[in-house]
């Protein structure tokens, strides 16, 4: 009896190590980069295995800032640019590829790193692993709140960075000097996006009717609104100025600043006084009427 016992015992756990060993592989879509819709998000990207694909805020400047233990939650996602097979809602010229930290060829999107999910979980033996989430599922969205789904359209996303004016001071959120980083508004492609001081609700203070001074701080000019799953899309608006459309948040006009010469950087922060033209955030408080 002993004997058969031992054998039961010695067979389910060789079940489990193969188990464990030889997981059954996901399905495999069509094509290499899929968009993928459900009720909550609508339209996002997925990889060939139907993993759900995320921006991460940090990297609004184009560059991968996932390394160590984050890679493990987060792993780069990497593909063959050059042969992979892209959803027929898709525009190869969107894609390029970076080399990570850790020498990973990293694709992007629109200049975003793109990322699948591996949530920490315990194997049989509750050892802790790191396990990508089921095919369709998108539990990585709002994480930390700067981790997000990566949708085709965004039309605002958000950055988290360090805020360095044109003057070459370094602020925190507050407009004093210092150490520290703001999570603020970007468009879709990272560039960073302001409030005037002056503005009022609804009310562009700033622009001239000739639009003479719009390659100082162009107006956003954006009608449709696709946000990020943290931000309410019923706060954002648009106002007609000069017989052009300027997107709102809360009241306030949207604008770039034409120095910021690359995505991510916020140099008007500065301009002409620290906290003028402020970056634009979740918490603004509302415009006033």
């Amino acid at each position: 009896m002993g004997i058969v016992l031992s054998t039961l015992v010695l067979s389910i756990t060789s079940c489990k190590k193969d188990n464990i060993a030889n997981p059954k592989p996901p399905e495999v879509l069509k094509n290499d980069i899929n968009l993928s819709t459900n009720a909550t998000f609508g339209t996002y990207l997925s990889n060939k295995q139907g993993l759900t694909l995320y921006m991460f805020a940090n990297d609004a400047d184009g560059i991968s800032s996932c390394t160590g233990g984050c890679e493990s939650v987060w792993p780069a996602f990497t593909a063959d640019l050059t042969t992979a097979k892209l959803d027929a809602g898709l525009i190869a010229a969107d894609f390029a590829t970076i080399t990570t930290a850790s020498g990973k060829k990293q694709v992007t999107y629109k200049g975003w790193p793109l990322y699948t999910y591996s949530p920490s979980s315990n194997d049989d033996y509750g050892n802790p692993v790191n396990k990508p989430e089921t095919a369709g599922s998108t539990t990585g969205d709002g994480m930390g709140g700067i981790w997000f789904i990566a949708k085709p359209d965004y039309t605002i996303m958000f950055a988290n960075k360090q805020l360095t004016g044109l003057d070459g001071n370094i602020y925190k959120s507050d407009y004093t000097i210092g150490i520290g980083k703001t999570i603020y508004f970007t468009n879709g492609a990272g560039r960073t996006i302001y409030t005037f001081a002056v503005d009022s609700f609804n009310v562009n203070k700033f622009t001239k009717a000739d639009f003479s001074n719009n390659t100082i701080f162009p107006i956003y000019e954006q009608e449709k609104i696709v946000v990020p799953s943290a931000l309410n899309k019923t706060l954002f608006g648009t106002i007609t100025v000069a017989g052009r459309k300027q997107m709102t948040y809360k009241g306030w006009p949207l604008y770039h600043f034409g120095q910021d010469a690359v995505r991510g950087s916020n140099k008007a922060v500065s301009v002409p006084i620290a906290g003028k033209w402020p970056v634009a955030v979740k918490d603004i408080v509302e415009a006033a009427r």
